[in-house]
């Protein structure tokens, strides 16, 4: 074990601890059916919102993160699912997955790592146009057949027919309501969005058909590989296209490249600049909610927009 005493210091590094990595090396092992112990360890805290690691025998390396919330087992699963539901309807590349696995007070997942490249311009378009594949599985109504998460968040996926309507009911006051309860969002913000939510109707925004939405579309849960874009950490429902594009770059900026490639598949309408931050909000509701006061600031800066 000195070898991997030697990572001890990351913030992951819990994954190394024997009752955490002994059942992951049973899982990958009967996955593989070979034996496979971790002998190399590469933090992914900064990528995820759950301890993560990439863990390998110097052969074969996967993906593990752990969560210990009362949920985990059924997050996990949701993932999976959704993982699986983007390959089957909309043909886009998703990391193999091994498995979950249950360790003391929490679930560890399991998914085959991707190699990732360094990006150039056409990595950037290889993620519009897979975003752009995504969104041309359509459905009837808007929601999902499955309740989700949006990171640690419960998503209500209720299916609604109209969007503007799903994304009152089901985004915006579930989040303002997280934000309220965290203690973190003024009175005069908290009236604010409940004046945006009541204009919703009437700002002429254009009904489109639902289209499958990765949910939760930031470009880090797109990883750049030789094969293309590999997509990751879905929170699937049919949607607004626009609600995914908004979240591409919301976080920090992108390239150009990236809406070139999904125009390459797919139109994006003239007046989205104008509705970018409005599809934000329901996700800045949802950090102020978990993170706090630190986002607070994105969040009235978008509703000065608006109201």
């Amino acid at each position: 074990m000195q070898e991997l005493d030697n990572y001890k210091q990351h913030p992951s590094s819990r994954l190394l601890d024997d009752p955490l990595r002994i059942p992951v090396e049973q899982l990958v092992s009967r996955h593989h059916e070979q034996p496979w112990r971790v002998k190399t360890f590469s933090d992914m805290n900064d990528f995820a919102s759950h301890p993560s690691a990439i863990l390998s025998d110097g052969t074969t390396a996967v993906f593990a993160k752990l969560s210990e919330a009362l949920h985990g087992l059924d997050q996990f699963e949701v993932e999976l699912a959704g993982l699986r539901y983007l390959t089957e309807r909309a043909g886009v590349l998703t990391p193999t997955a091994i498995g979950i696995v249950a360790v003391p007070d929490g679930v560890i997942l399991v998914l085959e790592a991707v190699q990732p490249v360094e990006r150039t311009e056409r990595e950037w378009r290889d993620i519009g146009r897979a975003l752009a594949r995504i969104h041309q599985t359509k459905w009837d109504r808007c929601g999902f057949e499955r309740q989700g998460y949006f990171g640690p968040l419960y998503q209500d996926n209720r299916p609604m027919r109209d969007w503007l309507t799903f994304y009152a009911e089901r985004r915006l006051w579930p989040n303002l309501m997280g934000a309220i309860n965290s203690g973190h969002l003024p009175t005069a913000t908290i009236q604010q969005v409940e004046k945006l939510i009541a204009r919703l109707p009437h700002m002429g925004i254009p009904e489109v058909a639902p289209a499958l939405l990765h949910g939760d579309a930031q470009q880090n849960n797109f990883v750049s590989t030789p094969a293309g874009a590999v997509v990751i950490d879905p929170a699937l429902h049919y949607g607004h296209p626009e609600y995914d594009l908004a979240l591409v770059d919301y976080f920090q900026p992108v390239p150009a490249a990236l809406f070139d490639g999904y125009r390459e598949i797919a139109p994006i309408d003239p007046g989205f600049s104008q509705r970018r931050d409005l599809w934000r909000m329901s996700a800045y509701l949802g950090l102020v909610a978990v993170a706090g006061a630190e986002y607070l600031h994105l969040l009235t800066a978008a509703l000065k927009q608006y109201v």
